[in-house]
């Protein structure tokens, strides 16, 4: 990637770029590389070290937990488009965790040097508000999937995960297989497969060996509603 898409990339994925000074960005231009991920690598984990800021451009990367008994739990997708700020999260004092991230599938991204925006981000009031809007907002979602994995019942979080993707896809056939579901959700396969089985019982889903086909969307909203 020339130097010329890596700052396109960063004007379009990185909206507090305006607010920098020239110099500012010419530093965080050298110190920003092309990066490529192939589809179900996983690019962060515990032993890694602070990978950098990922800027994505095309693709999709999965953020999630592991348990000691290796249960996975999912926090949040991020697209084209998105920052991905646990990436480099030595930059965050207070995320004392780790994170785990997989790419969903080919991934085209600029990764920024974590030292270089870090430093930029001390000296720059408009990054760094920037960098708290974006882990706010991930806290949000972090939030919202721990709302499900604790208080909420199985069938219900299989649901909002079928129209979530029903949506996201905008088709009615979910491509995914039991295991996958089931790290998303933070459930085990065997689980999963039960609650579909149900779910087709009741005329909500059709289960075949492409995937997962909606063929009753209120049914499915209505399991979501507890009614």
């Amino acid at each position: 990637m020339h130097d010329k898409h890596i700052l396109e990339v960063i004007e379009n994925g990185l909206p507090a770029w305006k607010n920098l000074s020239k110099e500012e960005q010419a530093y965080l231009l050298q110190n920003s590389i092309e990066v490529g991920y192939k589809a179900h690598q996983t690019i962060h984990g515990d032993e890694e070290d602070c990978l950098g800021v990922l800027l994505v451009e095309t693709g999709e990367l999965r953020i999630y937990i592991l348990s000691e008994e290796g249960r996975e739990v999912t926090l949040y997708r991020l697209g084209a488009g998105d920052v991905c700020i646990l990436s480099a999260s030595c930059i965050l004092s207070s995320i004392s965790f780790d994170v785990f991230i997989d790419t969903e599938s080919n991934v085209t991204a600029v990764l920024m040097n974590t030292e270089a925006f870090s430093k930029i981000m001390r000296k720059n009031i408009y990054l760094e508000n920037y960098v708290y809007q974006v882990t706010t907002e991930r806290f949000s979602d972090v939030m919202w999937a721990m709302q499900q994995v604790l208080f909420m019942s199985m069938d219900k979080r299989l649901a909002i995960y079928l129209l979530d993707e029903v949506n996201r896809t905008k088709t009615l056939c979910v491509e995914v297989t039991h295991e996958t579901i089931a790290k998303y959700i933070g459930s085990a396969r065997e689980v999963v497969s039960r609650m579909l089985k149900y779910f087709e019982k009741e005329g909500i889903v059709e289960l075949n060996r492409g995937g997962i086909l909606i063929i009753n969307k209120e049914k499915l909203k209505k399991a979501i509603d507890g009614r």
